[in-house]
């Protein structure tokens, strides 16, 4: 074979690899941004700027929490909790955080002498607006209360929700993290609930949901909570407490439509402590609350953009726009 000839014959052939490698390489690129994208939320990429709702509950009043914040804060009579208790705006209060200088907690406070006029409960719910992405927030629940005798079925919860506008609504949308510290919904056990809601039929009780139970003690000590939110047709949520993952759920139990961000401390129906002089207290504390839309982000991430915020002085900001046209919502106290 002529020099010429081998050396033409040894390029090509070195093309003919290189034009593999490059192939392969493509391939393996288009499979690694198809696996990175496999548990974005369907037809939605992540902004390019993200959109993002975080509040650090650094506020001098209840008054500042709804003015500045956007929260509204119950008031008056209602379900759910004890029949004839009142839900009060200054059962949700500021406080300072005794372990961090500076830092400022929001507090709900709920009492009960064990009648319903004697029971007071404490909610506060953000815009209805909030749908797929990474829910979370740092919560600390009791185990006991603060003053009066233990026992009575307290709930404490972080939890996001759209109207029932009527009974078995295909559109109801709910998440809860409940905390029954003294148990309840038939059992005396202390555990974390983690819910996923499809409809529900209130009287009589008919629930579609599919929940998680993590028992054991954890009030007193703090907690971080993160729920994420893939929609159809992916359709699944899956929960994490204390940065690791303990369920995930699937099927019909989704939400499907806007919710609104809230967190409540209410007494259970049944099973109250018989009536006494000396009321029995209980308190929920909340260091922040946060929401990345359409971004699904393992808790890890959650902390960072947290401490980011912490770091740049940044103590509330929402850049998740409003939901067009205007929702319903839950918060119509």
């Amino acid at each position: 074979m002529k020099p010429r000839h081998a050396a033409a014959l040894a390029g090509l052939a070195l093309y003919s690899v290189g034009l593999i490698v490059a192939l392969l390489l493509s391939a393996g690129n288009a499979l690694a941004e198809q696996a990175s994208k496999a548990d974005a939320p369907a037809g939605q990429a992540p902004p390019a700027v993200p959109q993002r709702f975080f509040d650090d509950f650094s506020y001098d009043s209840a008054e500042q929490l709804a003015r500045l914040g956007g929260w509204a804060l119950r008031h008056g009579p209602g379900y759910p909790g004890v029949e004839g208790a009142a839900w009060r705006a200054d059962a949700i209060g500021l406080v300072d955080d005794e372990a961090a200088a500076g830092n400022r907690l929001l507090r709900l406070t709920a009492r009960t002498d064990g009648t319903g006029a004697g029971t007071v409960q404490a909610q506060l719910c953000h815009a209805r607006k909030y749908l797929a992405g990474t829910y979370a927030a740092r919560v600390r629940f009791s185990d006991q209360p603060i003053s009066g005798v233990d026992g009575d079925p307290v709930i404490q919860t972080f939890y996001a929700v759209s109207p029932l506008r009527f009974d078995y609504d295909p559109e109801f949308s709910e998440m809860d993290w409940e905390y029954l510290a003294n148990g309840g919904w038939g059992s005396d056990k202390s555990r974390l609930y983690g819910i996923t809601w499809q409809t529900v039929r209130l009287e009589p009780w008919h629930a579609f949901n599919q929940p998680h139970e993590e028992f054991g003690a954890l009030g007193h000590q703090w907690h971080t909570l993160v729920m994420q939110v893939l929609p159809p047709p992916i359709g699944r949520t899956r929960w994490f407490l204390d940065g690791l993952q303990i369920s995930e759920h699937s099927g019909r139990n989704h939400p499907v439509v806007p919710m609104a961000i809230s967190f409540n401390l209410w007494f259970s129906p049944g099973g109250l402590l018989p009536a006494s002089a000396e009321p029995r207290v209980y308190q929920q504390d909340a260091d922040w609350v946060f929401h990345a839309r359409n971004e699904v982000l393992s808790p890890a991430e959650v902390d960072n953009a947290v401490a980011a915020w912490r770091r740049s002085g940044t103590q509330r900001q929402d850049s998740v726009p409003p939901a067009e046209p205007p929702l319903a919502s839950p918060c119509n106290f």
